[in-house]
């Protein structure tokens, strides 16, 4: 279907079609396809995003996630067909991770071999360099000496020799260890997190909610939707990207982006 042009559908009467009749023709067509139908008209607009379970999120979530991602857990803090195949559109990058990795077949895991003296990581498909974004990240094995959660620009490695806070080790990322609760960023401890005494240490399976702020160049951290605290200021005007690295081996880290976070 042509989502510009004079002719056809678009500039006969095809607007005019009912919403349920709409709503089917959509469920065939792709997330591309579907961006460019959302610009044609009003009524295309609110037949696409008016409801978030509507049949054309709900096929095309289908059709672009794996089952697995679908049926278990991984997705329950995201409600919407919608916001799930935005999360897979967000989901880690199969060609932008160290060589040591690999994406699970749900499409939101990385898997860790077991490859001694290598410290790896992994970057999503997308980044950000306005707005305001959450994610949720979490470990599904041991954490290892080092296990860290951050972002980081296109330029910081995602691979190196030995095992060290990789996440963090130069001035293009910044990351969390959840081993030491220590922040790091251009090779530097900036101080522990969360400041407080006695800080918990991460359980195995928790979920850590990241929280970037693009517009107060700030990124922030939650657990159990207790806020953490501010971890970071000052962060550059560049497109930065939600990261990780680890170094056990078979480890297992999931990441799932929520999207706007949700204030108070």
């Amino acid at each position: 279907m042509a989502a510009g042009g004079g002719g056809g559908a678009v500039g006969g009467a095809g607007w005019r079609l009912p919403g349920r009749v709409l709503e089917l023709v959509f469920s065939y067509l792709e997330l591309r396809e579907l961006r460019s139908c959302a610009l044609v008209c009003r009524l295309w607009h609110h037949v696409l995003h008016g409801d978030e379970n509507s049949e054309v999120w709900r096929s095309l979530a289908a059709r672009s996630l794996a089952e697995e991602a679908l049926r278990t857990d991984i997705l329950c803090n995201v409600p919407t067909y919608k916001g799930k195949v935005r999360a897979f559109q967000h989901a880690f990058s199969t060609n932008d991770c160290s060589r040591n990795v690999y994406i699970k077949k749900n499409g939101f895991t990385l898997h860790r071999n077991p490859i001694a003296q290598s410290t790896d990581g992994a970057r999503t498909k997308i980044g950000f360099s306005e707005g305001r974004h959450a994610w949720e990240v979490w470990w599904e094995g041991p954490l290892g000496t080092v296990a860290v959660i951050g972002i980081a620009t296109k330029r910081a490695p995602m691979q190196c020799q030995g095992y060290v806070a990789l996440l963090g080790s130069d001035d293009q990322s910044w990351g969390w260890n959840l081993v030491d609760n220590n922040l790091l960023h251009n090779g530097e401890v900036n101080g522990s997190f969360p400041q407080c005494n006695n800080a918990p240490k991460y359980q195995i399976g928790e979920r850590i909610r990241v929280i970037l702020d693009m517009e107060d160049k700030t990124l922030a951290f939650e657990r159990g939707y207790e806020f953490l605290g501010v971890a970071f200021r000052g962060l550059p005007k560049a497109c930065l990207y939600p990261a990780v690295s680890a170094v056990y081996g078979n480890t297992e880290v999931t990441l799932v982006y929520l999207g706007k976070p949700l204030d108070g």
